[in-house]
């Protein structure tokens, strides 16, 4: 069990987190026909939109309710029933997104009473369905945001329901699953004849695609609403992520369909027990393109197990982001010499390390150079701290902003992790780690040695240097 080392500083310096209310609105650009609108000022949207469009580089529909100095003293309820009825007339979306952010909750808004009152006055939009959620970004980080979230779309969408979908499967994911992720999750349950329904599925909207218009003000695909409402008629649902615990024991007491837990789907052990899960489920075999995945993904252990094997490793990260790097690397023999996360969660206890630090990427710093640290996981932020250290850096989780692609990445089932451990080893073969030093015989005459012999070697007759 990992130790949980508390935060003593009064500030963070090179902060790793990324707050709840973006964590929030990264749930709601899950759902088709969806916009989330942050409580909150103009400057707190603005600048959530700008990591979400360097880390997707898409457009993204986000919107605020602009507060400012007066609605922050005198109340803030009348922007937030402005605002969504703008939209609604605008845009006319399916759902939209209501978190909170640190200004709103510290003037005391009251989110809910505010969304009674558009009611009130807008009946007209009553086919829009408005999701509030609590996630000040003075607490928490973006994972616990984001789970908050899904808990709520549960909690407002999900109806009771008689009809049964033999073949269906609901699939909550975490924040910590790419679009690629989720985009192989589905395939390989659909492999296994079942239809599953990602909530939220952020592969259908946020996976970089092309739509059919120039510009949409809403996210072009993701989760329907109606597949939301209708989660009872699943015959499973399979959660991935502790953190979405929550949001998992709502639906299963709304539903009451079982669900099957991962804290992920990464590593030749737990795509194992996701493959054994789906057998179940399907009465199926294991398909022969898995099979032959899974081999691929032993070979690759076979062949980077040398390059990882007793690597020291630094994990900056969410909490299940921080799980699942930890459980990837710690399977073929490396070991987590530092780990820090920016907020606590109960989950950090299980970890495969010592401890684990609730702090910032200065703490990662310092207790990376103690631990003499060979390979950093992290995201865009670590870059300098990877310089500074002087180790290669494998980047993980958000954002990322100074690649193309990180963003939707597949780490998850069998042929995701066997890329992850080619990427892994060919980082620690940047540190000549895992090489075979050339061998040099005893008896061959080293250059410098043949030099030193031609130097003090007597000069021949007729050479003209006898005196």
């Amino acid at each position: 069990m990992a130790e949980l080392i508390k935060r003593k500083k009064a500030l963070s310096v090179q902060p790793l987190k990324s707050s709840q209310t973006i964590g929030a609105a990264l749930a709601f650009l899950g759902l088709k026909d969806a916009i989330p609108m942050l409580h909150g000022s103009q400057g707190c949207t603005a600048f959530g939109k700008v990591f979400f469009v360097r880390h997707f580089r898409e457009p993204i529909p986000l919107q605020t309710t602009a507060m400012d100095q007066v609605s922050t003293v005198m109340g803030s309820d009348g922007n937030v029933v402005e605002g969504l009825a703008v939209i609604c007339a605008k845009s006319k979306p399916a759902v939209i997104g209501l978190p909170t952010t640190g200004l709103s909750e510290t003037q005391g808004s009251d989110v809910r009473m505010a969304i009674r009152e558009f009611r009130t006055q807008h009946p007209e939009f009553s086919d829009t369905m408005v999701v509030p959620v609590d996630t000040p970004d003075f607490t928490g980080c973006l994972e616990s945001g984001y789970a908050k979230a899904v808990d709520a779309l549960i909690e407002v969408l999900v109806e009771p329901t008689t009809v049964k979908d033999e073949t269906r499967i609901n699939i909550l994911v975490g924040s910590h699953l790419t679009p690629g992720d989720v985009e192989v999750i589905k395939d390989t349950v659909e492999l296994f004849g079942l239809n599953p329904v990602v909530i939220p599925d952020v592969s259908a909207s946020l996976d970089g695609h092309l739509g059919d218009r120039d510009f949409s003000p809403l996210t072009t695909g993701g989760t329907r609403v109606e597949d939301l409402r209708t989660s009872g008629a699943a015959k499973a649902t399979i959660v991935i992520g502790r953190a979405l615990s929550p949001a998992a024991d709502r639906l299963a007491e709304l539903t009451g369909v079982e669900d099957h837990r991962f804290d992920h789907v990464i590593g030749l052990d737990a795509v194992d027990r996701f493959v054994a899960t789906l057998v179940k489920l399907s009465n199926q075999p294991v398909p022969a393109k898995l099979k032959r995945q899974r081999a691929q993904l032993q070979d690759a252990m076979l062949d980077a197990h040398f390059m990882i094997g007793q690597a020291r490793v630094a994990i900056a990260a969410d909490p299940d982001l921080l799980i699942t790097m930890t459980d990837l690397v710690t399977e073929l023999g490396a070991e987590v010499v530092t780990a820090v996360s920016p907020a606590g969660a109960k989950s950090l206890k299980s970890l495969n390390s010592k401890s684990v630090k609730i702090g910032d990427l200065e703490d990662l710093e310092q207790m990376a150079i103690h631990a003499d640290a060979e390979l950093l996981i992290g995201n865009s932020h670590c870059v300098q701290s990877a310089g500074r250290l002087g180790v290669p850096l494998l980047r993980a989780g958000f954002p990322q902003f100074d690649i193309l692609g990180g963003f939707r990445k597949t780490w998850m089932g069998y042929a995701g992790s066997r890329d992850a451990y080619f990427d892994i080893a060919n980082l620690m073969l940047s540190t000549h780690k895992g090489e075979v030093e050339p061998y040099a015989s005893i008896y061959a005459q080293r250059p410098d040695e043949g030099e030193e012999d031609h130097a003090h070697r007597a000069p021949s007759p007729g050479s003209g240097l006898h005196h």
